[in-house]
């Protein structure tokens, strides 16, 4: 719809300073599941002291997911989300949970319309690799050459959302950011002309 302000439309959502989700489906049930996930993150920093691990947070979402199964009165909230986080433990963390409450932790994963042509293609990548290897701008360029392949789309830097952990800091700062952050359209324009430069 041409008449959108498209920055009030987002999928990528901060759960907790470090840990990031993107939501697939209804973008109403992902609302309230991201409040929700928030609202455990920070009960978890009060009460414990520090960041609520990636892995422990999707636990947390796929369980009180798997109680809207139980329920006549209660419908499953409409929506997969994938969490992702620089764990100082156990580095890269990647988790998908599903309504049902069925979650696990990946290597590389997708979600939609084209799931198994973009995990084909991710699985031909990522043979034999414990992750994604190369900078964060070599990954980020994986995966939108993934999204760009299977949907036989040529991106803009106003068609896509990404969000990376362990990549620059956002204020222009020297190091990296364990922090979750979601890229600038100019910093999104950049990776899309060094994939046009490389092809």
């Amino acid at each position: 719809d041409k008449l959108i302000d498209p920055s009030s439309v987002s999928h990528i959502f901060r759960l907790s300073p470090s840990v990031g989700c993107v939501m697939t489906g209804s973008i109403a049930d992902a609302r309230a599941s991201v409040s929700r996930a928030r609202g455990e993150a920070a009960e978890f920093r009060y009460k414990y002291g520090y960041e609520m691990p990636c892995d422990v947070l999707a636990k947390r979402i796929a369980n009180i997911s798997q109680v809207y199964t139980q329920r006549a009165y209660m419908r499953p909230l409409g929506v997969a989300t994938t969490l992702i986080s620089l764990d100082s433990e156990f580095g890269p963390q990647l988790y998908k949970c599903d309504p049902a409450g069925y979650y696990v932790g990946y290597k590389a994963t997708a979600s939609g319309p084209k799931t198994q042509e973009a995990l084909n293609f991710l699985e031909k990548k990522l043979k034999n690799k414990e992750h994604a290897e190369g900078s964060w701008e070599e990954v980020v360029e994986l995966a939108i050459t993934a999204l760009s392949t299977v949907l036989s789309v040529d991106f803009k830097k106003g068609e896509l959302e990404i969000g990376i952990v362990g990549g620059p800091k956002g204020n222009g700062e020297e190091g990296t950011d364990a922090a979750f952050r979601a890229l600038s359209e100019d910093e999104i324009d950049e990776r899309l002309q060094s994939i046009a430069d490389k092809d």
